[in-house]
């Protein structure tokens, strides 16, 4: 069985290792220190650790106020709760005022199932990535999530960093070094492209391989970086031919949004975009609305030959 791993343990000890050598580096929570993986931070740097408790819009004024003075606050919280109730102040005292501040939505997509439609957090990506100045950042596993935190801790400006909570295994080896803006293509193919980010890229990886015993060679791209996009790798992918998104977001202004965008602009392709449609995601188990929602390996499969079709 291919062993699994919880991206959020690669952040805690990618965050922890940063704050050792920079002492600038402050991690902020809304009463969240544990679903955030932050106990490990907060025993070693208790003076660097500001709960603001349940009140996300404050968490983030107080992270533009630290960075301000010359620190680089990490914000960490359930995505759902980080972007959607403190989306004015992301958008004013962030991205409009450029402060340096990292937001770290936690836990995101459905990984939260059986709490219900209060804490799904499918759209996540079509707010955030509509906010000028933000770079919006959705890692697959576990060392492109530390990869992509050290380059967030580098970077001069906002950064939203999308992580989930749901084990998934390395697609990439452990020397891999996050590139902002760039995919990464992880199987070649001629007849057809899956993009895909976060905890759909294995599951991408696994359609492609049931597309090869159909006789269609998929290639698979990686793309962490929602904003900013890699428009020369859709370009390119849109002259091989078919796409196919794959995101745990809805539909409407996320990945695949983001992908049929360039390609209307450029290279106009036959395209299908599978995430949640444009409604509700019912409760259930994280397992149960990955098929509910036809994100599954054999779901991307059908869907990839009923697009060549």
């Amino acid at each position: 069985m291919t062993q699994k791993f919880d991206c959020r343990s690669a952040f805690s000890e990618a965050l922890c290792a940063l704050a050792e050598d920079d002492s600038r580096i402050v991690a902020v929570a809304n009463d969240s220190i544990g679903s955030s993986n932050l106990k490990a931070f907060r025993s070693r740097f208790p003076d660097r650790l500001v709960n603001v408790g349940i009140a996300e819009q404050n968490m983030v004024g107080v992270s533009a106020g630290l960075a301000n003075g010359g620190l680089i606050p990490f914000v960490c919280g359930a995505s759902c709760f980080l972007t959607g109730r403190a989306l004015e102040q992301i958008k004013a005292d962030l991205g409009y005022s450029r402060h340096n501040v990292k937001l770290c939505g936690m836990s995101s997509g459905v990984a939260y199932g059986e709490l219900g439609p209060t804490h799904h957090s499918i759209e996540d990506l079509a707010w955030t990535r509509a906010i000028a100045n933000m770079t919006v950042i959705v890692p697959a596993d576990p060392a492109e999530t530390a990869s992509a935190v050290r380059f967030a801790a580098a970077f001069d400006g906002p950064v939203f960093l999308r992580l989930s909570r749901m084990p998934v295994p390395a697609v990439h080896p452990q020397d891999y070094n996050f590139q902002p803006g760039k995919a990464v293509e992880l199987r070649t193919g001629e007849d057809i492209t899956l993009i895909a980010n976060g905890t759909m890229v294995c599951r991408a990886l696994d359609a492609a391989e049931a597309l090869q015993e159909r006789g269609v060679r998929a290639a698979v791209l990686n793309m962490p970086t929602v904003r900013p996009i890699d428009r020369d790798a859709i370009v390119l992918a849109a002259r091989r031919g078919p796409i196919v998104t794959v995101e745990e977001h809805t539909t409407i202004g996320g990945l695949g949004g983001a992908v049929a965008e360039v390609v209307v602009q450029t290279a106009p392709v036959r395209m299908r975009i599978l995430g949640v449609p444009a409604e509700f995601a019912p409760t259930g188990s994280a397992e149960f609305l990955m098929e509910h929602f036809g994100l599954t390996p054999r779901h991307i499969r059908d869907a990839a030959l009923t697009l060549m079709a």
